[in-house]
């Protein structure tokens, strides 16, 4: 591992030790195999000028809820160093009371909870302390010869420590342990399990002994446990059977969930290990981890459903065995999985989370096989893996979690999304925390919204390969379908019947009505397996109020509304709920230009903004309004509701 040091940029916050203690947080924070997802804490000690002219000493510790890839200066909780240390010396103190202590020192009441390691910052006699989850250091502490391994790399640099669960009993440890000892000679401690601290007064020297230190462990697992380059090619994947699992997941966990799959090479190598349930049936990389991931991976089998069962019936022994009958047991949903030969699965309640969950995963799965490699992976006890999953204080922070979006770790699929009212549901469904298979014949649609939450389809509706090639990627992204707002479509030019041409005719047809069919064809046997399922339709006025010229958009789009009331009839047995919207004179859409626009308000003899709001309600009809309808239709508003047609006109005299 490289120093990331830059002199150039030290240099202009040389005389602010608060800025180079934010500068190099973040140097570690940029290192995964460092810190991963605001695990670890950095610290600096410093005087402070009180309100009344006294000079105070103060711990700057990491807050509760930052990270150190991005941390600022606010993300340091300002503690009086004096009442840290005065609370080590405490015999007995919960760790409950440790937080209400250390925030009741604080001098700023603003700023976010210190770091439940404060304590242990506190009493290391050196300006800057750094803390890291080091994962070389993690993996070689998790093996059976582990501390003796440790102790003959670093001899007397450090002191290696057993471990104790994180807070007051950790720090109270460590004072007793570190009583009369000559700091001078040590660059760290090792917390066996747990991950590595390095101090020093200089900023720069505290930095560099992390890298120094993780860089002799990163070499000795070079020379004793290489890594083997994978050559893996993932098997085929029955998305059905994702989609099947995805949805026992999200009902054993009681929310919806997502599910991304991780198939490359050294996932798909791991996950096709003959030994793999074993392996990862011992615990994970560092206890901390529990909180994210539980404490193994669900081994997935033939019967997506069945492993999903048979996890969570393993969880509740799990609970039940350790807890002391005081406790609530925590929902029993896998977070990660292994797929032998086609990889590893992340469960999350958004991409964030998934995302967290898979570079945790992957860490982990090669900290074992490096392990193993080194005769065996041998992480702590469930006793101890359990008593920090049920931590209170991580119960505490579960408990202050706020409402969830109405749509989170939902799967939302939306055609004619480029532009107008498709693009409006994206919005809308991304405002309330859906993820979004946006489809559209334009090839921008790829870059059109931000890529973690949407994935941009270019497909040509009229193309039934295409639509399955769409479908599929949206399962294969996102783990199931939830909802479909369909909405592609057209409005060919203004013809008599009598005078229509052929091509005009089978174009509306194809585009406003077999699409849309095909669409649902494909849809259809993942919604069955989907949470909460909703089809809804985006029609036309023109149904219930044709007017002469538009013969072919109107046919078109009555046998569209025609197929979703069978489709309702159809799916209902289902919980498949399918409902309807006419639209009219939505003039924010690609089709009315400024030029169209005022060549139709003159032949009504009115100003362009007279004939946007020419209805009952005499209000100018958006895409927004459209979309806010379609999301309510697919939302838990009309959860008893299928087969309805509703207006989004300001009230047409001729429907009405």
């Amino acid at each position: 591992m490289n120093s990331l040091w830059d002199e150039e940029q030290v240099t202009a916050i040389a005389d602010d030790p608060l800025a180079l203690r934010v500068y190099t947080s973040r140097l570690l924070g940029r290192e995964p195999s460092l810190v991963l997802h605001g695990g670890g804490n950095t610290s600096l000690k410093d005087d402070v000028t009180n309100l009344f002219g006294d000079t105070e000493r103060i711990l700057f510790v990491k807050g509760s809820g930052w990270d150190l890839a991005n941390i600022e200066k606010p993300g340091f909780a300002p503690v009086r160093l004096d009442v840290l240390k005065k609370m080590v010396q405490l015999e007995v103190l919960s760790d409950s009371d440790m937080v209400n202590a250390q925030r009741a020192a604080m001098i700023n009441p603003n700023a976010p909870n210190p770091s439940v390691e404060a304590i242990l910052h506190a009493i290391i006699p050196f300006t800057f302390v750094d803390h890291t989850h080091a994962d070389a250091v993690v993996t070689i502490s998790n093996t059976a010869d582990g501390e003796a391994r440790l102790q003959e790399i670093y001899g007397d640099e450090v002191l290696i420590l057993p471990y104790i669960m994180p807070g007051f009993v950790l720090a109270r440890q460590v004072y007793q342990r570190t009583a009369g000892i000559d700091w001078s000679h040590l660059k760290g401690i090792v917390l066996m399990h747990h991950g590595l601290f390095t101090f020093a007064n200089d900023g720069r020297e505290s930095y560099e002994n992390m890298i120094d230190l993780v860089s002799k462990a990163e070499d000795f697992l070079d020379e004793q446990a290489p890594l083997v380059p994978a050559t893996s090619t993932p098997a085929t994947i029955d998305l059905m059977q994702l989609a099947v699992m995805r949805q026992a997941v999200s009902l054993a966990r009681a929310t919806p969930v997502l599910a991304r799959l991780d198939s490359d090479a050294k996932a798909v190598d791991f996950s096709a290990r003959p030994d793999v349930a074993d392996i990862t049936a011992r615990g994970p990389l560092t206890p901390d981890h529990v909180i994210r991931t539980k404490r193994t991976a669900m081994m997935i089998g033939d019967d997506a459903g069945a492993s999903v069962s048979a996890f969570s019936a393993d969880y509740d022994d799990y609970f039940r065995r350790n807890n002391d009958g005081s406790l609530t047991c925590l929902d029993p949903a896998p977070r990660w999985a292994l797929w032998p030969r086609r990889g590893a699965l992340s469960f999350g309640t958004t991409p964030g989370e998934c995302q967290i969950i898979a570079d945790i995963s992957r860490h982990t799965m090669q900290a074992i096989a490096r392990a193993e490699a080194l005769g065996g992976w041998q992480a702590l006890p469930e006793k101890d893996i359990f008593e920090l999953e049920y931590w209170e204080l991580e119960q505490a922070k579960l408990k202050q979690r706020g409402a969830a979006p109405e749509f989170r770790g939902k799967v939302a699929l939306v055609t004619g999304a480029a532009s107008g009212i498709g693009a409006a549901c994206v919005e809308a469904l991304l405002a309330r925390g859906a993820v979004v298979a946006a489809l559209d014949i334009q090839t921008g649609i790829t870059s059109r919204f931000p890529a973690s939450s949407v994935l941009g389809i270019a497909c040509d509706m009229t193309d039934p390969v295409a639509v399955h090639d769409a479908v599929a990627a949206t399962v294969c992204r996102f783990g199931g379908l939830d909802m479909v707002i369909s909405n592609a479509g057209i409005f060919p030019p203004g013809s008599r019947i009598e005078s229509m041409d052929a091509h005009t005719w089978q174009q509306s047809l194809d585009v406003n009505l077999t699409s849309h069919q095909c669409l649902m064809q494909e849809a259809i046997p993942y919604l069955k397996h989907g949470l909460d399922p909703a089809i809804v339709v985006i029609a036309s006025k023109n149904v219930p109020a044709p007017g002469p010229g538009a013969a072919a958009y109107s046919v078109a789009k009555a046998g569209l509304t025609q197929m979703a009331r069978v489709a309702a009839l159809e799916l209902g047995g289902d919980g498949i709920r399918v409902n309807v919207l006419h639209p009219n004179a939505v003039f924010d859409t690609a089709i009315w230009t400024d030029e169209v626009l005022i060549k139709r308000a003159a032949s009504y003899g009115l100003s362009v903004q007279e004939y946007k709001a020419n209805n009952v309600l005499k209000c100018e009809v958006t895409s927004h309004h459209v979309a806010e309808l379609a999301c309510a239709m697919a939302g838990n508003l009309f959860a008893c509701t299928t087969g309805a047609q509703l207006p989004v006109d300001g009230g047409n005299e001729r429907v009405i």
